[in-house]
């Protein structure tokens, strides 16, 4: 079995504007973590990454990217869109509301979120990430 890591390590994964990238992304997180001896924290990851991912897919236009980074015993996991206007986190979630929980998943499930606009040469868009604790 793979012993944790100490040494920093990042992945990106660059993915079209489709739904069927939400799945692809959710598999990605369950290789990285298990390769990198994470394995207790995959369940909580998939879920925080399709989350991310599924709001990027969702409510922009354009490619996404998932990004995974360890470092100093946090895992950031991390989704880039090409809309600069903020994450839908103040949707109203209803119980039988079909939109609204993502966010709200994250909060619950995360050790820390947050979001920043991101410009880039010509390219602007969002980051929204969250950290679990690795260590």
């Amino acid at each position: 079995m793979p012993k944790t890591e100490t040494e920093p390590w990042e992945y990106v994964l660059h993915i079209p504007h489709d739904p069927r990238a939400v799945p692809v992304c959710r598999r990605t997180v369950r290789l990285v973590l298990t390769l990198h001896g994470l394995i207790r924290l995959v369940d909580v990851a998939e879920l925080l990454a399709a989350e991310l991912v599924s709001n990027a897919v969702r409510h922009t236009k354009g490619p996404a990217a998932l990004r995974l980074q360890c470092r100093n015993g946090v895992l950031r996991i991390g989704a880039w869109d090409a809309s600069p206007e903020p994450p839908p986190y103040e949707l109203t979630v209803t119980p039988d509301g079909e939109a609204g929980r993502g966010l709200a998943l994250v909060r619950a499930c995360a050790d820390d979120w947050g979001w920043h606009p991101l410009r880039q040469g010509g390219d602007t868009g969002k980051y929204v990430w969250c950290d679990l604790d690795a260590a």
